[in-house]
């Protein structure tokens, strides 16, 4: 079975890079964090969504200053 990851809009290279390790790629919203592995920030706004009270048993990866191979290696490395 793939694992599901939710990334934020924007993170095109990490998409690109998951979904050719064999990943299912979502949008990250808030519909959707109950049914995903990981989820994918950029880390460069603390609220994207705008709602504090949002709780999941995700993997929450900050990709902030990794490459799209860092950030597959990490969410590997927390899946195991």
């Amino acid at each position: 079975m793939k694992r599901r990851i939710a990334i934020e809009e924007g993170l095109t290279n990490v998409s690109q890079e998951l979904q050719g390790s064999n990943y299912e790629i979502v949008n990250l919203d808030s519909n959707n964090l109950q049914s995903v592995d990981a989820v994918i920030v950029s880390g460069e706004d603390n609220n994207m969504m705008n709602m504090s009270d949002i709780k999941t048993k995700a993997q929450v990866i900050n990709a902030h200053g990794l490459s799209a191979t860092q950030v597959r290696d990490e969410i590997k490395n927390r899946l195991v």
